[in-house]
């Protein structure tokens, strides 16, 4: 007699880790991130703080939110990008601890150890799931990309370099200083 073959559930297997470390479902695969540095936890707050203002100060409203929370995208893809904001206008669900679909845009900061899921897996499943803009800035390197969403494809709308000024189409106005980021 055979026996049965356990069928894999990701998303449920996700949804029972202990609290604890926070992990990521990157195609079916449960991913660790490494403790972020200084660096890192400060060039986010800074970009956190610039969107802050601009969403408050020009009454856009909608959601900006940091690192920890899932952003689920399908059963095998739990995402914890380092920031996001989801318009008003933007549909999804929002339960208690996570979004069910794509924001509007997400920031992923780059670590050594993140670079990969982030520059590959992650951008072409944001893009597949229609993230509407997405910003990579590598703290190290000292530069930042955006990528817009258009015809259901990434396009490389912005790169700069230490100096340059980071303009997002999400928010209209909005320039980020990158020599006062990286500072």
């Amino acid at each position: 007699m055979a026996v049965a073959e356990k069928k894999k559930n990701p998303e449920l297997d996700y949804e029972l880790l202990e609290v604890g470390p926070q992990f990521q479902l990157i195609d079916g695969e449960q991913v660790m991130p490494p403790i972020f540095s200084l660096n890192h936890q400060l060039v986010n707050g800074k970009i956190f703080m610039l969107i802050s203002q601009h969403v408050e100060k020009n009454g856009l409203g909608g959601l900006c939110l940091f690192y920890p929370f899932d952003v689920v995208l399908d059963d095998k893809n739990i995402f914890q990008p380092d920031l996001i904001y989801i318009s008003n206008k933007r549909k999804i669900e929002l339960r208690y601890d996570r979004i069910i679909g794509a924001p509007d845009l997400v920031i992923e900061i780059l670590s050594p150890a993140t670079a990969y899921y982030d520059l590959r897996q992650k951008k072409d499943l944001y893009e597949r799931y229609g993230v509407k803009e997405y910003l990579i800035v590598d703290p190290l390197a000292k530069y930042a990309e955006v990528y817009v969403l258009e015809n259901e494809e990434f396009i490389l709308h912005q790169k700069e370099r230490q100096n340059g000024t980071i303009n997002l189409n999400t928010f209209p106005g909005l320039q980020i200083d990158l020599q006062k980021l990286f500072a």
